[in-house]
């Protein structure tokens, strides 16, 4: 396949998957680059990771990139899809175990099953999310949003919500 094919057929891909996802409420949107969002697809073994800065120490992912919960979310199902998992993409895998470092307990990791079949990693039951917003890893732009309705917090290794 030629390169110049590939973006035209990438294109209509996602443009394919964002009006299957499409919804009725308003949102707003943050553009970032693709080098900086995380990737939709599922990783083999997502890492749960820590990194410390004003707010203290927070889960990320194995690149840094900061992890959010939405306290809409009640148990470890999910409740934010269509253009709330678009703004707020779940962090997924496809291990039945996500691997933990830093100062992330393995004990508390786990999945849940979403809607649409992916396998979603959670923390102290909590599902994980990353925020579109955040273009650089370790920043924290989603923190204390009430997007959707309900505020989203960076979740400390302990599983609680910071609430700075």
């Amino acid at each position: 396949m030629t390169r110049p094919f590939r973006l035209v057929a990438l294109a209509l891909a996602s443009a394919l998957v964002l009006a299957a996802c499409g919804s009725s409420s308003s949102s707003t949107s943050t553009t970032s680059s693709a080098s900086t969002t995380p990737s939709s697809s599922p990783r083999p073994a997502s890492v749960v990771a820590t990194k410390t800065t004003s707010l203290g120490t927070f889960l990320v992912d194995a690149k840094g990139r900061a992890l959010y919960l939405w306290d809409a979310d009640h148990g470890s199902k999910s409740t934010c899809s269509g253009a709330c998992a678009q703004a707020w993409p779940p962090l997924t895998t496809t291990a039945a175990t996500p691997k933990a470092s830093g100062a992330t307990k393995a004990s508390l990791l786990g999945t849940t099953k979403r809607a649409d079949g992916s396998r979603e990693v959670t923390y102290a039951g909590h599902p994980l999310y990353y925020y579109e917003g955040d273009t650089t890893p370790g920043q924290t732009t989603g923190q204390g949003s009430d997007s959707f309705g309900s505020p989203w917090w960076v979740v400390s290794p302990a599983g609680k919500a910071i609430q700075n």
